[in-house]
């Protein structure tokens, strides 16, 4: 009997599909445990027991594994998680896997989902769990538009070459800073055209076409058409996207359950104000039947049968009253300064990252991209 190697495809299947339940047992240390965790819908039970007590006491960190469960191990690299699971099969267990490629796998994962074909486009959510983040995909004819694409750029480039599409255009929401953007290496490798607001890209050292609220932006066979709504308040050049008049690509400016928090750029009275006029005059005003298509999700509560995060306006500004009905920007700014969490040290420099401003090398990308968003300004 040995041990197997899964991946992180699997692992996610797994999630979503094994009712009858694993036991997953993270051997990371408790620091990089509680930074962050492998969740989903249908994981019952973690376990953490660090690796390091596999090797210092491993008749007592056996015991503390149940007996009779299939047993997935993680760990950061694949290594340990191997150790351990060999050690468990030496001890009886029979059922026991490791991550391959260690932790960082299941943090790059991304899932395609439909959200809607006709005879016009095809629109996809790519759904990060690792990150708890959402891109997305618009297809009409043999063009793809990518919207908020992750640092793995080479998901976006085998999805088009997959479905026979040139990929044209990279748009971004926003100045990304809880994760790399993968927009440069998508305009590298196929010469897609990056788009983006100034006031958040004006520092950018790359190429990027600038673009302001108002303007409307074709697919070339005219196909659908994609609005662009200027959204300032989690970011000075915050753009959500309208596609079709139906779908708000809203990036961090529209969550389900809470809002893109004001308070990333130091600025909080400066920018808890743009994001306040943003509701009172943007949000508000817009037909309540719009889908909104947001940046992140809060928990797994939000996802759809169908797999997908997708909720109408109304019912977001319903359900987020809290948020929406403030009538006065001072109590509104408090009520954001009531509810401000300190964000992860590594944001500052994943906003330089994506300004072209650092190289980080692709394994130091990967550590920075490693953890859950923290981008809400409620914890939903």
């Amino acid at each position: 009997m040995e041990a197997y190697l899964y991946t992180a495809e699997e692992l996610y299947n797994s999630i979503f599909n094994d009712l009858e339940g694993f036991l997953l047992l993270d051997v990371r240390n408790n620091e990089e445990f509680e930074k962050f965790e492998i969740e989903g819908p249908y994981l019952k039970e973690t376990l953490n027991i660090p690796y390091f007590e596999f090797v210092e006491f491993e008749e007592e960190s056996v015991k503390k594994v149940p007996v009779g469960r299939k047993i997935k191990i993680v760990c950061a690299k694949e290594g340990s998680a191997k150790y351990v699971a060999d050690i468990l099969i030496g001890a009886g267990f029979d059922d026991v896997g490791y991550l391959a490629g260690g932790i960082g796998t299941w943090a790059d994962l991304l899932k395609p989902v439909l959200i809607e074909r006709n005879d016009r486009f095809d629109l996809y959510q790519f759904v990060r769990p690792g990150k708890a983040s959402l891109s997305y995909g618009l297809v009409c004819g043999e063009e793809l538009f990518v919207f908020d694409p992750a640092r793995t750029s080479e998901f976006y480039l085998e999805f088009a070459k997959k479905h026979k599409l040139q990929l044209t255009k990279v748009f971004e929401t926003h100045l990304q800073a809880d994760y790399i953007s993968g927009n440069r290496g998508i305009a590298a490798a196929v010469k897609a055209e990056i788009i983006a607001h100034e006031d958040d890209f004006s520092m950018a050292v790359f190429d990027y076409s600038s673009i302001k609220g108002g303007e409307d932006i074709s697919c070339s066979n005219d196909g659908v058409l994609v609005q662009v709504i200027h959204t300032p308040g989690h970011t000075p050049g915050s753009t959500s996207y309208l596609i079709d008049k139906k779908f708000l690509i809203s990036g961090d400016a529209v969550f389900i359950k809470s809002i893109g928090r004001p308070d990333l750029g130091g600025k909080v009275e400066e920018w808890s104000g743009l994001l306040f006029n943003t509701i009172q005059n943007v949000l508000t005003k817009m037909d309540y039947n719009i889908m909104v298509l947001p940046g992140h999700y809060m928990d797994w509560s939000e996802m759809t049968l169908e797999g997908t995060f997708i909720e109408s306006m109304g019912t977001i500004i319903k359900g987020n009253s809290n948020i929406y009905d403030y009538e006065d920007v001072n109590e509104f700014t408090d009520f954001i300064k009531a509810n401000m969490k300190v964000q992860p040290e590594v944001y500052a420099e994943i906003r330089k990252v994506n300004a072209g401003l650092i190289e980080p090398s692709e394994e130091d990308q990967k550590t920075m991209d490693i953890g859950k968003n923290k981008c809400a300004a409620t914890d939903g």
